[in-house]
């Protein structure tokens, strides 16, 4: 993480600079591939909370798994306070920091990180994953279980996927990873392109719907927050 970022792209003010943030930040991102040639460990992170906590608390966890068998190397997780209000398409200035410091104390760092949420596929083109990308500069993917903006339906089948469209442009894909199930909608974060994120997603699903660094991810932030 660069030591010299612009204090609101982590802790704005209001709406207003966490908006300008955005902007600074959507300028930064790279949606081409700048990864190693082989990819060893695959990460996931994901937050929970509770959103009507009164103590406005987030459970963050960062994993990192091996890319082959899926054994876990290291998980780090910490619980602090928001210091942001919760806005839908601001999310990730409640979440970022929290994961920030889950990183300083991930012992085994993943080539690219897993994010469950949004990346590119936002109003303004910064999701959560595209936020965390550009401020610890390395690979992300968007991964979400839901739409925030745009249309796309895939085929029913495994590996079957769609163009995820909004106002014109392509901000990501579709993809069924298992039938029967709900699409996920996997965007660009940062350093990773489309085509790549994708390949990545589907291979790490094996046969179930959401990636396993994702899952695993999931799981500890779950934790952390029932064992606060």
């Amino acid at each position: 993480m660069a030591s010299d970022l612009p204090p609101h792209w982590l802790h704005p003010r209001d709406i207003a600079e966490a908006r300008a943030a955005q902007a600074e930040m959507a300028a930064r991102l790279v949606a081409e591939d700048d990864l190693p040639a082989r990819i060893a460990r695959l990460g996931g992170a994901d937050v929970s909370n509770t959103r009507f906590d009164p103590a406005k608390r987030v459970h963050a966890a960062l994993v990192t798994l091996d890319a082959a068998s899926d054994a876990p190397l290291a998980t780090a997780t910490e619980t602090r306070r928001a210091d942001f209000p919760y806005v839908p398409g601001y999310l990730g200035f409640r979440e970022v920091p929290a994961l920030l410091a889950c990183w300083a104390r991930l012992t085994v760092r993943p080539d690219v990180i897993l994010v469950d949420g949004q990346g590119m596929a936002h109003p303004r083109g910064l999701g959560l994953a595209c936020h965390l990308g550009v401020v610890l500069g390395v690979p992300t993917i968007g991964v979400a279980k839901s739409l925030l903006v745009g249309e796309g339906t895939p085929g029913p089948e495994p590996g079957d996927m769609a163009p995820l469209m909004w106002k014109g442009h392509r901000i990501g894909t579709a993809l069924r990873t298992r039938r029967a199930a709900n699409p996920l909608y996997v965007s660009v974060g940062h350093r990773v392109s489309l085509a790549t994120a994708v390949a990545i997603v589907l291979g790490a699903t094996r046969g179930r719907r959401v990636p396993a660094p994702i899952r695993a991810a999931h799981a500890a932030a779950n934790a952390a927050r029932l064992g606060e």
